[in-house]
């Protein structure tokens, strides 16, 4: 899927994060970071105040680097593979999921959400900085399902515990639903999905987790792409998973 992001009006100011949001530099939330940090010039000056306005004929620089309008806004999902971390790079030399995605696009590409080095499965790319903030928005409640199998058995009591709710090292974790597949796989639904959540409950019980496998965001299933494989979100696709975002919102 592509579209326009190019403004209707030239001289149509915006919130430096924004503009930066809409160079596909990052979510506003990351860019307002990069502003803090001093990564940001305009017409050559480092700005570090949020909420500074600029426009079009304004000479915008994110490390030293020119920034304009992405032209084409694109959301593509990818089946990470295990090994690759989602950070647009690594000091430590690892790979980089959104470095599959570089030859294939002249976009700067960012990934909505994370899955941890060791877990595979779906994460979407895009250079919409408006679309990011409002999936990751807390009010957005969109469904992420995974499937996780493990080196022994998990007990019935981890299921009804972590549907229930538990508290880990003074975190609340709690899934929206679970259901074992088997003595040794089961499929969980979170919500919220606080950082290594899943690893941290099974790490509770003793449990050496095989795999992990995010199966699906909202209404958005992995289907037939293998490790590695990607797509574009249809216009359909895109809309619906911003819906289910957005009903949820006006439900809280």
């Amino acid at each position: 899927m592509s579209d326009s992001n190019l403004p209707d009006n030239n001289t149509e100011s915006f919130r430096l994060q924004h503009y930066l949001a809409k160079c596909g530099i990052g979510s506003r939330r990351t860019n307002e970071q990069y502003i803090l940090d001093g990564r940001v010039k305009v017409n050559g000056q480092i700005v570090n105040t949020l909420g500074t306005k600029v426009n079009s004929d304004d000479k915008v620089e994110f490390d030293g680097n020119p920034v304009k309008f992405e032209e084409n806004l694109r959301y593509i999902l990818l089946n990470k593979p295990t090994g690759y971390v989602c950070s647009l790079a690594d000091e430590k030399g690892r790979m980089v999921a959104a470095d599959i995605l570089k030859p294939h696009y002249s976009e700067r590409l960012y990934n909505v959400g994370r899955l941890d080095m060791f877990s595979s499965g779906l994460i979407i790319f895009t250079n919409d900085g408006d679309f990011t903030k409002k999936i990751l928005h807390p009010s957005a409640q969109i469904e992420k399902e995974y499937v996780v199998e493990t080196s022994t058995n998990i007990p019935e009591e981890l299921v009804k515990k972590f549907k229930k709710g538990m508290r880990i090292e003074g975190v609340f974790y709690k899934c929206q639903d679970a259901q074992l597949l088997n003595t040794r796989k089961i499929r969980i639904v979170l919500i919220e999905g606080k950082n290594r959540e899943i690893r941290k409950v099974f790490d509770e019980y003793r449990l050496g987790i095989k795999s992990l496998q995010r199966v699906r965001i909202g209404n958005i299933e992995i289907g037939e792409l293998k490790d590695g494989e990607f797509r574009e979100l249809s216009n359909k696709e895109v809309k619906q998973l911003l819906e289910i975002g957005e009903a949820s919102g006006n439900s809280n």
